[in-house]
């Protein structure tokens, strides 16, 4: 599958397994046929920078970017026309993942912070602080309940999705950079990644 004219840095499957999207350097995001490889329709363009990260709803019905251009851009995934630009963070936006029931969007940046916003009214409703560096990686738990996020500063954080207050004591033991970090399915346990060269799992609530 060719078409990306500089470094991929992100793809994605849509909830139904029929399409792929991807992000590169190239400041595109493209949409593939998963069954032949073949390109659906022409990238879809809007960033100014580097496009980091890329996800579907979990409806497939709209696909989310992030980019060094410190913005978020919303995409219908059917038709590829651009739906919203979400602008709030003061520079890189590394990662981002969506609510399971679809209204929420959770965005982390180079800005230190982590981001929530509305997917139906296009609005920031909250800005999580607490990380002292880089916020690298962010994932929602499957109940949609708490966030997670990890940073440079080589901490984890837990976050209340409802409220944005922070869940406990900052997490810690990783002598690294946090790159990733994800939630097991039944949401009690969190996995993370980091350039310590240790994944390390955390028994969240027992």
């Amino acid at each position: 599958m060719t078409g990306h004219s500089d470094e991929v840095n992100s793809v994605a499957y849509s909830p139904d397994g029929t399409r792929i999207v991807s992000s590169a350097d190239d400041r595109t995001v493209r949409l593939w046929d998963a069954s032949t490889g073949e390109a659906l329709g022409a990238p879809l363009e809007g960033h100014t920078d580097s496009v980091l990260c890329v996800a579907f709803s979990p409806d497939g019905a709209i696909i989310a970017s992030t980019s060094r251009d410190s913005t978020i851009h919303l995409w219908d995934s059917a038709t590829g026309a651009h739906l919203a630009t979400l602008t709030g963070h003061m520079d890189t936006v590394y990662s981002l993942c969506f609510s399971p029931d679809r209204i929420h969007l959770v965005s982390s940046s180079w800005d230190s912070t982590v981001r929530i916003w509305n997917v139906k009214t296009r609005q920031l409703e909250r800005t999580l602080r607490g990380h002292s560096d880089i916020v690298r990686c962010v994932a929602i738990s499957p109940s949609g309940r708490y966030i997670a996020s990890g940073s440079f500063d080589k901490t984890i954080r837990i976050w209340d999705a409802q409220t944005g207050e922070a869940v406990g004591a900052p997490l810690t033991g990783h002598t690294g950079w946090v790159y990733s970090v994800a939630f097991s399915p039944d949401g009690r346990s969190l996995v993370s990644g980091s350039r310590d060269g240790t994944l390390r799992i955390w028994d969240l609530f027992e």
